[in-house]
């Protein structure tokens, strides 16, 4: 379920996530994140796309993925740009740590609890583990990335709610994906691929949609969501 989960999990960050928050409210972006991030989340998934051609990463592969967290966090590191808005600075105290414990417990039991029974549900229906990796099991572990950009888009943080899907994604990729190849070469099904390309287009999509104007609009916010909805039905209808 490993390859499965990190595919599905982009693209549920990119069109469910992404998506709906972008039809709640329309997301602005930045020249940054759309020629630096954006283009490098495609390049990327490109790569694993070739990687996984054999239907395996291996260790070599995977060090190579892993590498290229490194870099680009160093890169980010070197090249950090001033803050360029600023806020009153809230004095945090101590009773903010009970609150912020009990909001990752709960999201992290909401998340195992959703994934447990949708696995169970799913396989006693006989649906193969890459359709529920990719779908349901994704789904549950996107749960923090959808509180985190709900929250920003809510509170018109548009530059959180994009960069945080592209970074998890890339950190899905590059660091999920890089350690587990390092530790144990991982297989996928042929019929994996399709899911990988659907992928690099949904990557793609999403960049070009954040470079026209430098936003994601609501009208192209529900087209990432329908799009979605689609693959969703079309996966569990071929394992009908």
């Amino acid at each position: 379920i490993s390859v499965s989960n990190v595919v599905g999990s982009n693209i549920f960050n990119l069109g469910f996530i992404l998506g709906g928050c972008a039809a709640i409210r329309s997301i602005t972006t930045t020249p940054a994140l759309v020629w630096r991030d954006g283009l490098f989340l495609l390049s990327v998934t490109c790569v694993l796309v070739l990687f996984l051609s054999d239907l395996t990463l291996t260790h070599q592969e995977g060090s190579l993925l892993l590498l290229g967290l490194v870099l680009y966090l160093g890169y980010l590191f070197w090249k950090k740009a001033p803050v360029e808005e600023k806020e009153p600075a809230e004095d945090a105290t101590w009773k903010d740590v009970p609150l912020f414990l009990l909001g990752v417990i709960t999201v992290a039991a909401g998340g195992h609890l959703l994934v447990w029974s949708a696995v169970s549900l799913a396989r006693s229906f006989g649906i193969s583990e890459w359709v529920i990796g990719v779908t349901i099991v994704a789904a549950g572990t996107s749960a923090p990335e959808f509180a985190v950009s709900l929250a920003a888009a809510l509170k018109g943080r548009y530059s959180i709610t994009a960069g945080n899907l592209i970074g998890s994604d890339l950190y899905n990729l590059l660091g999920v994906l890089g350690l587990a190849g390092i530790l144990r070469p991982l297989t996928i099904d042929a019929a994996g691929l399709g899911s990988l390309y659907i992928l690099v287009g949904m990557v793609f999509l999403v960049v070009v949609f954040m470079r026209t104007g430098f936003r994601v609009s609501r009208a192209e916010g529900f087209f990432l969501v329908g799009l979605n909805l689609i693959r969703w039905v079309f996966d569990f209808w071929a394992q009908a």
